[in-house]
């Protein structure tokens, strides 16, 4: 039985180590690299100037707003779907989005918050002035959270889903309130889906940089534009694989914070 085990994680292994060890590899050997490609720290030392830190923290904090927004509306979403009759199709519905293309969302998102956008045509009609939302870090944050949210709910729906029944009879028929069971029943039980969630969400939020350019334009620099600027605009990919390096240490420092400690217990 050992020995088929061993067998059956060799692919799973091979796997790991050419699309994960390896890429993080290159792209940590390309960080010592300078433009001219002679070996250097100079990338590191040019990452803890101001302007980079500063982009850092802009950053951390646009992906915690995002992440704070989508969890405070996928929570209780998340409670309405658990005791809705047809949550499954209403957890459908929810989930469609995520089907589409980012891209075209993006786009559509572009013809709702230009100008001359739905948004804009609907606030003429009640006489209110137009506003310019698009290109504004307000318009990135609202198409972020609305991109986000499935990822955010799901995992939370899926921990309230599980809750036994009988266990929330037990507390109501014990005297505890519907508030007193929200607190010390549901929030505990459901601690582990809003880490994940959080995983799934902050981390993306990081490095995007789609959305930004599209809907931010300049309004919002972050890891991910600057990325994308040092590769295919400078061209100094020393500095973009360095970048992208205190991108991966970000990513796994949340993922260790928010790891789920998992306790097998018999009932």
């Amino acid at each position: 039985m050992r020995k088929i085990k061993s067998i059956l994680l060799v692919p799973y292994m091979i796997w790991i180590v050419l699309f994960i060890i390896v890429p993080i590899a290159m792209i940590f050997y390309s960080s010592l690299l300078d433009i001219h490609g002679h070996f250097s720290f100079e990338n590191y030392k040019n990452f803890f100037t101001s302007s980079y830190l500063e982009m850092t923290l802009s950053s951390a904090w646009y992906a915690f707003i995002i992440t704070f927004f989508c969890l405070i509306i996928s929570y209780p979403l998340a409670l309405i779907l658990r005791n809705a009759k047809y949550k499954e199709i209403l957890l459908l519905l929810v989930i469609l989005p995520t089907w589409i293309n980012l891209l075209l969302k993006t786009y559509a998102f572009i013809g709702i918050l230009s100008h001359d956008g739905l948004l804009n045509k609907i606030l003429n009609v009640f006489n209110v002035p137009s506003t310019e939302l698009l290109f504004t870090s307000t318009a990135f944050i609202i198409v972020s959270v609305y991109i986000y949210i499935p990822f955010m709910l799901l995992p939370i729906f899926n921990s309230m889903d599980e809750i036994p029944e009988n266990l929330l009879q037990a507390s109501k028929d014990l005297g505890a309130s519907p508030l007193t069971t929200f607190r010390r029943v549901i929030v505990p039980l459901t601690l582990e889906g809003v880490k994940t969630g959080i995983q799934i969400t902050f981390i993306p939020a990081l490095s995007l940089f789609m959305i930004t350019r599209l809907i931010a334009g300049n309004k919002v620099v972050n890891l991910g534009t600057a990325i994308q600027e040092q590769f295919l605009v400078t061209q100094n990919y020393g500095m973009g694989s360095t970048i992208a390096v205190f991108l991966i240490l970000a990513m796994a420092f949340i993922l260790i914070v928010t790891k789920s400690k998992s306790e097998n217990k018999e009932v």
